[in-house]
């Protein structure tokens, strides 16, 4: 079974581990609580994820958008103190394996599980024949101990990647980073566009999307966080249909900012609030009269909500 990894911590190859596995898409508030739990047991923390997602590798035509990339992930992994990070191929090999193949080779041979961290409803291997009471009979067997995690809840509800991207296709952006624990960002590296954004007097940091699909659109009062300096930021996200755009982009205009040069730069984009929905204008000049409202309700929002600049 091969794997690529994307962190590990130098550590003895046969210590025990704390484990958890999952997709940990958004690695939101309820992954944020069981990696806490992983944490509190003393042992080394690790992840096993997957690459593409399970359900984008059985149903790739109907997949819901990611809250986050692999990149994302494994950034906010890392930021939740998860040491060790194995992302294996998610293919056919790997949906076949039966899942009592997949607690002795991946589990126990790989990944010296020491304590197996999972949700309630959690369930592994070929057929999804796995499920906790079988993890804790070969626990027993092979000396790991396994540990159901239950559903975290906001205000009644419990936390969900599903929810949360229901959130951001509705617009409701405060939820969503309710649900996050941080206001859902997209990252990406900035590459050179038309400069149609400069013709019109708001210079844009441009991030392609067309490889991505995203569980938002329109336009959006944000923040761009890079190496050379953090901005408010007038953000869009969509085809442009004005000028007659086929693939989804990011843009960002930064506000107070001195035409920052972030060509190839890795930087974040936080998204704090929806303006509006993406439009056709008739011309250029109603375009440009467009953005500069834009620019003026993104300003008015922070100044309306400092705590979302801090």
């Amino acid at each position: 079974m091969h794997s690529f990894l994307h962190h590990r911590s130098n550590r003895a190859a046969d210590l025990p581990q704390a484990v958890s596995i999952g997709n940990f898409d958004g690695v939101h508030r309820g992954h944020q609580a069981l990696l806490k739990t992983m944490q509190d047991s003393g042992l080394p923390t690790a992840v096993l994820t997957f690459e593409p997602l399970p359900r984008e590798f059985f149903r790739a035509a109907d997949a819901p958008p990611r809250l986050s990339s692999l990149r994302e992930k494994v950034v906010a992994l890392r930021h939740n103190g998860v040491q060790s990070i194995t992302c294996l191929p998610f293919n056919q090999a790997l949906a076949n394996l039966p899942a009592e193949d997949f607690i002795t080779q991946i589990l126990v041979r790989q990944l010296c599980c020491g304590l197996l961290s999972v949700g309630h409803d959690f369930r592994f291997g070929a057929r999804r024949r796995g499920d906790l009471d079988m993890l804790s009979r070969f626990g027993r067997q092979y000396g790991f101990s396994v540990k159901e995690q239950p559903p975290f809840l906001l205000d009644g509800q419990r936390v969900s990647s599903t929810g949360i991207r229901a959130f951001l296709q509705s617009g409701d952006l405060t939820h969503a980073a309710s649900w996050l624990g941080r206001p859902y960002a997209l990252c990406g590296r900035v590459v050179h566009g038309d400069h149609l954004g400069r013709e019109l007097g708001f210079p844009t940091a441009n991030i392609p999307l067309n490889r991505r699909p995203v569980p938002v659109k329109g336009i959006f009062a944000g923040r761009l966080l890079s190496p050379k300096g953090n901005w408010i930021a007038a953000v869009s996200i969509g085809l442009r249909p004005t000028v007659g755009g086929k693939q989804m982009v990011l843009e960002a205009h930064c506000l107070d900012a001195d035409s920052p040069d972030l060509y190839g730069q890795q930087v974040s984009v936080e998204l704090h609030h929806k303006l509006r929905d993406e439009e056709k204008y008739m011309d250029l000049d109603t375009l440009k009269a467009a953005i500069d409202n834009d620019v003026v309700n993104t300003r008015n929002f922070f100044a309306e909500h400092p705590q979302d600049f801090e």
